[in-house]
Parts: C-alpha cells; structure tokens; sequence
C-alpha cells in the first residue's frame, strides 16, 4: 500500500511541475512589447493601495501627500522584488541541478523559473528607471542586492526555500486582494504586478514543491536548525525594512512643501515600518495558504518557537491594520 501511495504522490508532484511548463508556455510575456509598451508613470495616479500603504492612519496628511506615499511605497515594493528575485533565481538554479539526471519535467519547470525571475529582475530594472524619471531626486534604495543575496544562500536551502514560497505567495495576496481592484493605481504599476503575478503564481506552486521535497530529505535536527535559519532571515528582512523606511520618511518629509511637527514626522516613520512589516513579513506568514503547508512540515513545538520569533511584529503590523481601518 505504500509504495502504491508513494507512486501516486510521485505522479501527481510530476503532474503539478507539467501543469507549471504548460501555464509558463502559454502566459509567457515580453516587458517591452506587453507589459511597458512605451509608457511611462504620471505621478498623477497612485502606486500602492491605500490597504497596503496604510496611509489611513496618517490622517493629517492631505490628497496630494498621500498619493506621494504611494508612489515612493511602490517604488521600494517594486525594488524589494527586484532584490529579493536576486537570490531567488540562484537558488533555483542549485536546487536545478538536483534534476538534472533525473526527472526532466522538474527540470524544465525550473530553467524557466528561472529565467522568468533574470526577466523580473529586469523588469524592476527599468520600473526604477521609471520611478526616477517620474519622481524627484532624492530617493534611495539602501539593500545591497548582492549582499543580501549572499548572506541569505549562506543559510539552509529548507529556510530559503521556506521564504521564498512565503514571497511568492505574497506576491499573489497583494495583486488579487488590494491592487487588482483599486481603479486609482497608475495603470502601468498596475500592469507591472498583473503580468509578474502571472508567471510568479506558477513559482509558488514550484516552491512549495521543492520545499517538500528538501523537508524529506532532513531530519529532526536539521529541521531545527532551519527553522532558526528561518527566523535569522526574517529578523534580516526586518532590519533592512527598518533602514528602508528611514530612508523613505526622510526623501518624503523632503518633498513636502510644508513642514510636519516632530510628532508627526515620527508616525510618518513609524507608519511605513509597520507598512513594510505587513507588506513583506506578517501578510506572507500569516496567509493561510503559506501557514497550512509550513505546519504540515513542522512540530508543534517549532511552530511556537517561529510564533514567538514573529509576535512582536505581528502585533505591531496587526494593530497598525486595524489602526487604518478605523
């Protein structure tokens, strides 16, 4: 009975990398001739959804200065992406190789992973080089790609793996709950996230695949000491959310034509740290799509370790949430 079970799981695993080759054939798109096609921001129109700006909870900021917060939001978000796919594509490319004298399907399901996240990269490229001509001078976006992408691919490929479907994941969340039906956005940031969610919703699907493949090939042990690689990598992405939303309060408080007090320069920063928070920590790990497949993985007890690791921010993003909806 199991190795009939065990066949059956190995077929529909195969099935689900075919359906990923087949749906990346069929949706395959070019930046220039279907996503940018000549255009260029207005910085009339919004980036960001309010929901996922949380802009609610800086009442005293007027029309104008929230559409600002937007658009320097989504230029952080757009570059967030860019270097997070950094070391996201040279990690499909090592866990690749595992495939390559093996099950071709897997293989070919993860060359163009792959080289649709080199596409994304390009992509937030030259949003940036948008961003740059329609914003003014000042901004700046303080990760180091190539750092970063190092001390992550130094951890355990359980965690990365781990954070990476939480990413991807995300990336759908915010497309299909807050930017696909906010009629405000810039029509070509919005276009921007439809045709990345497109190919990205195929990737999740890849990296819960790859992550439940590499959970059954560890033990206890090494498990444990993945899931404290987990909880160093979410830590980082925390401090670098921390210094982004420094650098973003100070070229926003720049532009203004009119000056904030201190106390509100201070929700300001306070206001995108909990944004961020929410935008790339508590609204992955707390979507249930990601939460059913990691308890699935993991102990009770390694869940209230990685629970306790994430309450702080949970708390904070959470209350700021209902903080703007109020």
């Amino acid at each position: 009975m199991r190795a009939v079970q065990q066949q059956s799981s190995k077929i529909s695993t195969q099935q689900r990398y075919a359906k990923c080759i087949e749906v990346s054939r069929r949706i395959r798109w070019d930046i220039d001739r279907d996503v940018l096609r000549g255009r260029h921001f207005d910085p009339a129109h919004k980036f960001m959804p309010d929901g996922l700006t949380q802009v609610n909870r800086l009442p005293f900021l007027d029309t104008r200065e929230r559409r600002l917060m937007s658009q320097i939001q989504g230029r952080t978000y757009a570059n967030m992406f860019g270097m997070i796919e950094r070391f996201v594509g040279a990690k499909m490319l090592e866990v690749g190789r595992d495939h390559a004298l093996g099950d071709q399907t897997a293989l070919e399901a993860i060359v163009r992973f792959t080289d649709e996240e080199l596409k994304h990269q390009e992509l937030f490229r030259r949003v940036e080089a948008l961003a740059a001509e329609a914003l003014p001078s000042g901004y700046r976006f303080v990760p180091q790609a190539d750092e970063v992408a190092a001390f992550v691919l130094g951890k355990s490929t359980w965690s990365i793996l781990a954070l990476t479907c939480c990413v991807e994941i995300v990336t759908q969340v915010h497309y299909r709950q807050s930017m696909e039906s906010d009629a405000t956005l810039s029509p070509l940031f919005k276009d921007i996230f439809l045709f990345h969610w497109k190919e990205e919703s195929q990737h999740a699907i890849i990296d819960e695949l790859e992550w439940m493949r590499e959970d059954a090939r560890i033990d206890d042990d090494a498990r444990d000491a993945a899931i404290i690689d987990l909880i160093d990598l979410v830590a980082a992405i925390d401090g670098m959310m921390q210094a982004q939303a420094a650098a973003d309060a100070h070229y926003f408080v720049t532009l203004l034509d009119r000056a904030l007090s201190e106390e509100e320069e201070a929700r300001v920063h306070a206001g995108l740290i909990d944004a961020y928070r929410w935008q790339y920590i508590i609204s992955g790990v707390d979507e249930a799509r990601f939460g059913e497949i990691l308890t699935s993985l993991i102990s009770e007890a390694q869940g209230e370790r990685l629970g306790a690791a994430l309450a702080p921010m949970r708390r904070r993003a959470l209350t700021s949430e209902f903080d703007a909806l109020a």
